[in-house]
Formats: structure tokens, C-alpha cells, sequence
């Protein structure tokens, strides 16, 4: 009998076609794996953060023996199943890169408030939200400290002299503690944010910087001073906030930008003109390979015997590097040149230049250099806005017509490239800011060619002609482009409804979008179809969440309930940066001042809350403990126990962080910072590797 007559067991069928299937389903991966791995890689980075503790140098080591045999099994079964296990391994190299890092950048933390004197070597300046001038140190030393943090930033405030730059030794006295953490459970962990920044320690000054030492002179130091040159250069060229956003989108300098002008570049979502990111690098690098290729054409000799595509990608990459340079090398500007650079590598070596493995690879290189990008917005919103533009053009491609040629097809292109960047980025602009800007395509429309065809290309014509000193009509050219985005974000910021805010999500619609887009651009068929019901149920959930009833600042200093007029906060004045925080995350355009005149009512089932702010009000408060259970909150030191009462003051509170109480059918519920946090290095409770260090 032939091995075909064999009558096949009763329910084997059913698993060989399954098999079968699932053979077929890996196989027909090929041509779009990169994404699928890029997705796996972000995936373990992913699951490394939102871990409630963290993993011992054991399960390190295993995770990374699983890698590998995964990443053997795949080689071994690449014919059939071993795509599947190259994901898996893929998704554990990303989840143990993501804890190497933190132990890389781990080092002491400042565990109490410091006042005294503070030395160090200035690597960084900037602004802080109020404006003040504000500096990153490193090498710092502490009177009285023996294991110092690794980097301090310090604000300064009051009647400052010039702040020196990058490479000076400087000492000023000064208040120090560490890093934060949220302002409510769930929110911008910035504890981690600073981590990953390597500050152990941030605070301000009231008293004037001394230099103790000259500037380290090295390349850092060459190019931090013709940084600063050059963004003076721009603001005394072209004086007022034109010359303020010049120097903005050139050195990455935003200090001198007024608050009215930044507000409005936000509500009318514009802001990110401002940023250093993948637009300018695009239009930098793009204007340079154009203009190359453009005029090697004009030499038939080149053009049709050389690969001048190649040659104008090779002119416009260091162009761009030397941008990444010029404008600060921050982390954004570091993403938007890893893109750059696989785009023009890409064309270097004969390949499509915009596709999703360009996009994937891109990705791959940004989140195995900085992990912890994954978690911010700029990462999320720069390949969510690339990846969908990506897709989008790549099937109108696939389908020409008339109407994308000449003038109707660039003004159509623009259309299409605003309303598909605009869509793609709004979950994610909202989740991060709590407000959707509602006439961002109008504005986008009419200001960003501004930007593409007149200001980027003219700032580099600009500086290429500074040292022959004929820059003043190029620049001013650019300065009538500056001028009209300026007033493009006046006009649409005035409109009525111009901001939306939007409430705070929970913790779990992020990943929910993360995954659903990223299954858009991975699948093909029905795998977007479900990449877009993932979308959609991570909206109708967003569109669910509730806010916490009861939110209790991390020091006592601040109590907010939740009532029909919108949150009631205990104080109009003082811990401004929580209050505000609060109440963007609700999504309620009131000022503190506005919640604070809001009236307070007993809600049945939350624990009745009292504020103290003074010593002399403890007596009072603790009055009713005897006979009335009650949460005694105060920014003062409270008595060990009182009757019936739960006392909650900054001792209290140190443990714990910030509050939320939530009513639910059965009582109240209440949630910590510490608890969403998790037992994490960044904490101070989570667990090190050897060699790492935090006081």
C-alpha cells in the first residue's frame, strides 16, 4: 500500500492544516520581515517598562540564553517555522538591551535636600518652563558628599551675568533634590526620565555662577561656541522673535522665544516646526540631494555615464551630520539624522530609499542606541507620521493618475501628506499634551511649504555664504518665511475652538495603539483590518476612562476632588507645576486660581479629606478624629496617630508618592505612584547589577 492510502488518524487532519497554514502564513512574511522584527524589538523594550519589578541578574541571563536558542531555532527551521522563533529572540534581545541600558546610565541619587556649594563642568544649556536660564553638569562635587550624583541641572534665577558655555568649570550655591516623581499615579514618570539623562539631582540657584576654571578645549567646545555664534549671529539679523525662531530651527536654541509666540505655535499645531526633528532633517538633506542631482544633470557628460543619484546621497549625508551637530545633537535630532542617514544609504547602494524596511531599520538603530525613546512622544510620533506616509503614498503610487502631476498633484501631495501625518500623530500628540490642536492641517497647509521651499534651503545658502559676509538678503528672504508661519499661528490660534483638550487615557490605551499601528504597517489583508480594530477598541476605551476622584500631591502640599464643575483644588497658589498637571490631565482649560474657587461636596463612598497648610491648623483638624473618620492631608509634620483618622504628611507621603482615589460600587479605591511605578532602579527600590551605583 503507498504511504498515500494511508488513512489519516481521526483528528490529525485538522492539525496538519493548521501547520500547514501557519507555514504558509511565516513563509509569506518574506520582503516585509524587518517590520515584523523592528515591531518585536520595540515590543521587548516595551514589556521591560511596563514590568512591576525588575529583573534579577539571573533572569537577565536566562532571557539571554532563550535568546539565543530562539535565534538558533530559528536558523535551524528557517524554511518553515523559523521566522517565528527570530521574533521571539528578537523580542528578548530587545527586553535585555532595554535593562542593560539602565544599568549603563545608572549612578547615585541625591536622597535629600542639599543646600551648599556646587561645583562642576557646564556639558549643557537651555531653558526652563519659566524661562530661566538653566545648566547640566557633570563631574560635580557636593560639601559634605562623598558619592556625589553623576549630573546636576540647575536653574538660576534672579539677576544672573552671562552664563558661561559648555566646558566651564563653575561653582554657585545652590538647592538640590532629587528627581520627582509623578504628579498623580500613572503619570510622566519623570523620575525615569531623569535616569536616562544620568541627572541624580535638579534643583535651583539665587546666586550668580563663579568660573573656576577655564573651558576644556576639544572639539566639544569648538562646536558649542560656534553654536552660540552663530545663534547670536541669526538673532541680532534678524531681530524680534523672527531671529528667536531662526536660531531655533538652526542651533536647536529655543531661549529666546516669548511664551505668547510658543503658545501659539501649540495651538495651532505648529509646535513641531520648532522641534529639530525628522522635517528638518528631511528638507535639509533632501534640498542638498536635489539640488546636487539637479546640477549634475545639467552636465550630460556626468549624468549619463555616472550614478549622480549616488553622488548627490553622498554630498547631502555629511551635510546632514553636520546639522546633527550644529543644532545641540539632542536626542530628537539624533532619531531624525538615524532616519536621514538609512534613507540616504539606501540610495548610496542602489535601493528604494522610502520604504517600510528603510522606516523599520531606522527604528531598529534609534531604540538599540536609546531605548528608552520607545516612551516618549517624539519617537512615537515621528514614525507613526513616516510609517503612515509610507504606506499611503506607496499605493497612490501604485495607481497613477493625472491629477498628481504638475501644480494640482504638488497642492493635492500636500493635502494628503497633512491630513495622513496629522491623523497619525493626533492619538499620540493628545495622550502625550491632553489637547488636539482642530485647524493643525489648515495651518500645516499653509505653513509648512513656507518652511520646506523657502526657509530650510535659504538658512543653508545662508550660512554657506556667512564668512564672505553677503548672508543679509539670503537671510532676509528667509526671514519673510519665518514671518508668514509666525503669523499663520497668530491667526489660526485666535480661531474659536482652536484647542481641544482631551482627558488622560489609562495606562493601557498606549500600548493598544502601539500595537494596532504597528500591524497596519506590518500585515497585509486582514492583519490591518485587525491592526485597525485595535485602533478603534483603543479609542472606544480612551473614550471610558475615568479620572481619579481624589488626587493627593506627593508632599501634602495639594488635594484636588473631582466634582460636576471640574476638579476643586485646595490652594490657588503654590505647587503651580502639580496643579497644572492635574488639571490638563482631566482636560480642563481652568487655571489654579479657577479651580481653586470651586466648591468642595462630600462624595458618599470617598474618605472625607481635610488640608492642612499650617502648624497652627493641625488642632483644629485633628478636632474630629475622636468621634469621624477622616484623611488628615498636610504639608507639615503630623503627630504619630490621632482616633479615627488616617494622617498623610511629606514623612507619610515619601514612601508612597502621590495619590488617587477612586469611588467604585463597593467603597473606595486607592492607588499610589510608587505602586504604578513599580520596584524599579529609578525608584530607589528596584534592583541593581553589580558595579551599578545609586546613593
Amino acid at each position: 500500500m503507498q504511504p498515500a492510502d494511508v488513512p489519516a488518524r481521526p483528528g490529525r487532519l485538522p492539525t496538519i492544516l493548521a501547520w500547514t497554514r501557519l507555514i504558509d502564513w511565516v513563509q509569506s512574511l518574506r520582503g516585509r520581515r524587518l517590520p515584523w522584527f523592528a515591531t518585536a524589538f520595540g515590543t521587548g523594550i516595551g514589556l521591560y517598562f511596563a514590568l512591576p519589578t525588575e529583573p534579577t541578574p539571573a533572569l537577565w541571563a536566562a532571557a539571554l540564553v532563550a535568546a539565543g536558542m530562539t535565534g538558533f531555532g530559528a536558523w535551524l527551521w528557517r524554511g518553515g517555522i523559523g521566522p517565528l522563533f527570530a521574533l521571539l529572540a528578537i523580542l528578548l534581545a530587545g527586553l535585555g538591551l532595554a535593562q542593560l541600558r539602565a544599568n549603563l546610565v545608572a549612578g547615585p541619587v541625591l536622597q535629600f535636600r542639599y543646600y551648599g556649594p556646587v561645583e562642576g563642568r557646564v556639558i549643557h544649556l537651555d531653558r526652563s518652563a519659566s524661562g530661566a536660564p538653566r545648566l547640566t553638569l557633570d563631574h560635580v562635587r557636593l560639601d559634605r558628599v562623598s558619592d556625589p550624583p553623576r549630573r546636576v541641572r540647575i536653574s538660576l534665577h534672579g539677576e544672573t551675568a552671562a552664563v558661561p558655555g559648555p566646558g566651564a568649570w563653575v561653582m554657585t550655591t545652590a538647592h538640590l533634590s532629587a528627581p520627582s516623581g509623578p504628579t498623580e499615579p500613572g503619570g510622566f514618570d519623570f523620575q525615569r526620565h531623569a535616569w536616562f539623562l544620568k541627572l541624580g539631582a535638579i534643583g535651583y540657584a539665587r546666586v550668580p555662577l563663579l568660573e573656576t576654571g577655564p573651558p576644556e578645549r576639544g572639539l566639544t567646545l569648538a562646536i558649542a561656541c560656534a553654536r552660540a555664534g552663530l545663534t547670536q549671529g541669526l538673532r541680532d539679523r534678524l531681530p524680534g522673535q523672527v531671529g528667536a525662531v531662526a536660531a531655533a530651527i538652526t542651533t536647536g536654541d529655543r531661549s529666546g522665544l516669548s511664551p505668547e509666540v510658543t503658545e501659539d505655535l501649540r495651538a495651532s499645531n505648529l509646535a513641531h516646526l520648532l522641534a529639530i526633528s525628522g522635517l528638518h532633517m528631511g528638507l535639509l538633506a533632501g534640498f542638498v540631494f536635489w539640488a546636487v542631482r539637479g546640477g549634475l544633470a545639467l552636465i550630460p557628460s556626468l549624468a549619463l555615464r555616472y550614478p549622480t543619484r549616488s553622488w548627490a546621497a553622498a554630498v547631502a549625508l555629511p551635510v546632514a551630520l553636520g546639522y546633527l551637530f550644529i543644532s545641540g545633537g539632542s536626542v530628537a535630532t539624533q532619531r531624525a539624522f538615524v532616519m536621514a542617514a538609512v534613507m540616504l544609504g539606501a540610495i548610496l547602494v542602489g535601493r528604494r530609499a522610502v520604504s517600510l524596511r528603510s522606516v523599520a531599520l531606522a527604528a531598529l538603530l534609534v531604540l538599540a542606541w536609546r531605548p528608552e525613546s520607545l516612551t516618549g512622544p517624539g519617537f512615537q510620533m515621528s514614525f507613526a507620521a513616516t510609517g503612515a506616509l509610507v504606506l499611503v503614498f506607496r499605493k497612490l503610487s501604485a495607481h497613477p493618475s493625472d491629477w498628481m502631476r504638475g501644480w494640482r498633484g504638488a497642492v493635492v501631495t500636500l493635502l494628503i501628506s497633512s491630513v495622513v501625518a496629522g491623523a497619525a500623530t493626533a492619538p499620540f500628540a493628545a495622550l502625550h499634551f491632553n489637547r488636539v490642536g482642530q485647524f493643525g492641517v489648515l495651518a500645516n497647509m499653509l505653513a509648512v511649504p513656507a518652511m520646506g521651499l523657502l526657509i530650510m534651503p535659504l538658512m543653508l545658502i545662508a550660512i554657506l555664504l556667512w564668512p564672505l559676509g553677503l548672508e543679509g538678503p539670503v537671510l532676509w528672504l528667509a526671514g519673510q518665511g519665518i514671518a508668514w508661519i509666525l503669523f499663520v499661528a497668530g491667526e489660526v490660534a485666535a480661531l474659536p475652538g482652536a484647542v481641544r483638550p482631551i482627558p488622560a487615557p489609562g495606562p493601557h490605551i498606549l500600548p493598544l495603539l502601539g500595537l494596532g499601528f504597528a500591524l497596519i504597517g506590518c500585515a497585509i489583508g486582514r492583519g490591518r483590518l485587525v491592526g485597525a480594530s485595535i485602533v478603534l477598541a483603543a479609542a472606544l476605551l480612551w473614550s471610558q476612562s475615568e479620572r481619579p476622584d481624589i488626587l493627593i500631591s506627593a508632599d501634602g502640599r495639594l488635594v484636588g476632588h473631582l466634582g460636576p464643575e471640574g476638579r476643586a483644588i485646595s490652594r490657588e497658589k503654590g505647587a503651580g507645576f502639580v496643579a497644572e498637571a492635574w488639571l490638563e490631565n482631566d482636560g480642563d482649560p481652568a487655571d489654579q486660581a479657577r479651580a481653586a474657587a470651586r466648591t468642595v461636596a462630600p462624595t458618599d463612598g470617598l474618605p472625607i479629606l481635610t488640608a492642612v497648610r499650617r502648624k497652627a491648623d493641625i488642632d483644629a483638624a485633628l478636632a474630629h478624629c475622636a468621634t469621624e473618620p477622616r484623611w488628615i492631608v498636610a504639608s507639615v509634620d503630623l503627630p504619630p496617630e490621632a482616633g479615627l483618622c488616617r494622617l498623610l504628611d511629606p514623612d507619610r507621603l515619601r514612601e508612597s508618592g502621590a495619590l488617587a482615589i477612586r469611588g467604585t460600587e463597593t467603597g473606595w479605591q486607592l492607588q499610589t505612584a510608587r505602586e504604578a511605578q513599580g520596584q524599579r532602579p529609578w525608584t530607589g527600590h528596584g534592583l541593581l547589577w553589580p558595579g551599578s551605583s545609586r546613593q
